[in-house]
């Protein structure tokens, strides 16, 4: 079989869904140090939604991430992008679909010094020895607000240009799912508000998926649905956040003695 037909073997994805967990769990260790991070969660991202996780330090919110994402392998159960199967897949298949079908953003910009903005936004591509396509590069580029800073490497820009940067590589590749992992965790207010209405429009102009992790209530209110997780289980679904109504719900967890 080839790689080709391996990497879309497995059960169909429901319409709109762009990532599914099933009965996922995640268990580090053994014996008296065995951590349960994950506790039979299942959860639908839906495609062209932006969707935040939240909870407790600890709940397994980055945890569940790095499993969908194919960055953590899982102990039980199913996570799924789109059609394809994670647990199925080898170390090169998972390489290979986190550079087809995933982008990432991290708090950490993890852009290389060496290298102008634009070309840490094809790296992947360039790595890949793939063309991105010109139009859509430069619509994400306009996107971002950087067409004027395309020559500037990292250090002559500031931390938001340089997380917008970092916002583009993850959309150049036209992926089925961008994942942000705190993405405005090193960022000011108002360059935190940018990158998160850069990733927000991401969503309602061009179609992308994000799914995002935050502890910031302003960050999830431009969601379009809050996940929360608590113990390693998803404890409640909010639609439509709003930052009063995410902080309420953060402190309904405060309440059952579950501290940040």
């Amino acid at each position: 079989m080839s790689q080709n037909a391996t990497l879309t073997l497995g059960l169909k994805s429901p319409a709109g869904v762009a990532a599914c967990a099933t009965g996922l769990t995640k268990v580090y260790g053994e014996g008296e140090t065995r951590v349960v991070a994950l506790d039979s969660v299942t959860v639908e991202f839906g495609r062209g939604r932006f969707t935040a996780i939240m909870g407790p330090s600890g709940s397994g919110k980055s945890t569940l991430m790095h499993c969908m994402a194919g960055l953590d392998a899982i102990s039980e159960g199913s996570a799924r992008i789109g059609d394809t199967e994670l647990s199925g897949l080898n170390d090169r298949q998972l390489t290979r679909l986190r550079r087809e079908k995933i982008g990432f953003v991290f708090q950490a910009f993890n852009l290389l010094p060496t290298l102008d903005a634009l070309e840490n936004i094809t790296l992947p591509m360039d790595i890949a020895s793939s063309k991105p396509d010109q139009e859509w590069l430069e619509l994400i580029v306009g996107t971002v607000g950087l067409s004027q800073r395309l020559r500037h490497r990292p250090s002559q820009l500031s931390g938001g240009q340089q997380q917008r940067v970092a916002v583009a590589r993850a959309l150049a590749a036209r992926p089925e799912i961008v994942f942000a992992d705190e993405p405005t965790g090193n960022l000011d207010s108002r360059s935190g508000a940018e990158v998160l209405g850069f990733l927000r429009e991401s969503v309602r102009e061009l179609g992308q998926t994000v799914v995002m992790v935050t502890h910031d209530p302003v960050a999830a209110s431009y969601a379009d649905r809050v996940v929360f997780l608590a113990d390693g289980r998803v404890t409640d679904d909010l639609p439509a956040p709003t930052p009063e109504a995410v902080l309420d719900r953060m402190r309904h967890f405060d309440a059952k003695g579950r501290t940040s």
